[in-house]
């Protein structure tokens, strides 16, 4: 049997991932070439910035993108981040017939459904196995793996900085800033860290998410989006001892009113999966109706856990496995989060005075909402600068509709005796727990 052409990869940028990616698809040519069916030939690299300590293994070099254009270069791989030059690339690559593969999650969650057109019309593949928890191949196992299943709920730990953040601040006792400081000293979180402890990183990843477990188009604008930057130690304790932890999620699920996507800081059982996820790993658990809950754990990011995801799509192009990913095939209303349901855990900061929670208790009652467990005790009662001692009531719900508890917050936050603003901290049960 003659032995195939090689596929022909053009690489754009040469930053942690692409200098992962380099290398694995130099040191690991012979037994990449086998899993393929053919060689994967590194033949251009384009890069604003050269790097003399990386070895390219004979490819051309150019600080100029457009070397990438050449016809000799059959699929264009983009890890320069960002997103207008990136799209530019891409889509550029597609129309002139190039295959792409790419690690960027912003251009795919908010440009995925034209990319995929024209990738489609122009009879190429695009790849972006690792724009969504980096080495873990969780968007292949929605392709593919689960392909005879309807996910109804699917749930992740998708941004590392984020969990190494709550868990410092679990274990450590640190405060939000301080387990930020470490993150940032230790290269987990970036200078302007905002993408991800606001949970736009989160936000990015579960658009893609749920476009392919829900078969329907990439919608990034209609994903609720919320940080953990106004979580305290505090809430962390009291989490612990009404028997849960805080994760800042990303949850996708499949209701009879439509579909809702949603990042936020989140109460899970100490006993559920995801509670065990710890430091800078991500998970995503998901549940389909012939296989049940699953899990899927490992590097979210990193040089070659990445570059390990980008190299399995040039694998599968160079295979003839195309990408022709079906979206968009449902036409499912995206529910507002307003009209999703949810327990909610609550710290109440009111005045250690008789009747506060009855009264509380039953502003609740009235808006339907039952309590399911609650925390007051005289060892959290403060004071400030002589003014009258107030103590935080932690209550945990029974879930509701959103709605409902917008309204009866209102009306607890204007009860004379709360005296500050009232925390609250969403919920989530899973089949595992």
């Amino acid at each position: 049997m003659p032995e195939l052409n090689p596929l022909r990869i053009g690489v754009a940028g040469l930053g942690t991932v692409a200098g992962g990616v380099v290398k694995l698809l130099r040191d690991e040519a012979e037994r990449l070439a086998r899993q393929a069916g053919r060689p994967l030939q590194l033949v251009q690299v384009a890069s604003r910035t050269p790097k003399s300590g990386i070895d390219l293994a004979g490819a051309a070099f150019s600080t100029d993108l457009r070397a990438l254009h050449q016809a000799e270069v059959d699929v264009v791989v983009e890890l320069i981040g960002g997103e207008d030059q990136a799209l530019n690339l891409v889509s550029g690559a597609l129309q002139r017939g190039q295959h792409v593969v790419t690690a960027n999650k912003a251009i795919i969650a908010s440009h995925g459904n034209e990319l995929l057109e024209q990738a489609r019309g122009n009879g190429v593949g695009l790849g972006f196995e690792a724009a969504v928890a980096g080495g873990i191949p969780v968007l292949g196992a929605l392709r593919s793996g689960l392909a005879a299943n309807r996910v109804s709920t699917l749930a992740g730990i998708i941004n590392g900085t984020s969990n190494y953040i709550l868990t410092a601040m679990g274990e450590q006792g640190t405060s939000f800033a301080e387990a930020l400081a470490k993150a940032q000293e230790l290269g987990f979180a970036e200078a302007d860290p905002t993408f991800d402890v606001e949970g736009i990183d989160a936000a990015h990843k579960l658009t893609i998410l749920a476009a392919l477990a829900f078969d329907t188009e990439f919608r990034f604008a209609d994903v609720y989006t919320e940080g953990i930057s106004h979580i305290t130690g505090e809430d962390l304790e009291y989490a612990k001892e009404l028997g849960y932890r805080i994760k800042h999620l990303a949850i996708a699920r499949r209701t009879e009113a439509g579909c809702e996507t949603r990042v936020h800081p989140t109460l899970v059982a100490q006993n559920s999966l995801l509670a065990g996820v710890e430091g800078v790993m991500n998970a995503v658990w998901i549940e389909g109706d012939a296989t049940g809950p699953t899990l899927y754990y490992g590097a979210g990011a990193g040089a070659l856990p990445t570059a390990s995801a980008v190299v399995a799509d040039l694998v599968a192009i160079a295979r003839g496995d195309g990408f022709d990913w079906r979206v968009g095939g449902e036409q499912q209303a995206a529910l507002p989060i307003e009209q999703t349901h949810s327990a909610f855990y609550l710290r109440i900061p009111s005045l250690d005075a008789p009747g506060v929670f009855a009264e509380v208790a039953t502003i609740l009652g009235q808006h339907g909402i039952s309590i399911e467990g609650a925390i007051q005790r005289e060892a959290a009662v403060r004071g400030d600068g002589g003014s009258a001692s107030w103590v935080p009531i932690v209550i945990v719900t029974a879930p509701v509709a959103e709605a409902a508890m917008n309204s009866a917050l209102d009306l607890v936050q204007k009860v004379p005796e709360v005296v500050g603003q009232i925390t609250r901290i969403r919920v989530a049960h899973f089949a595992d727990e």
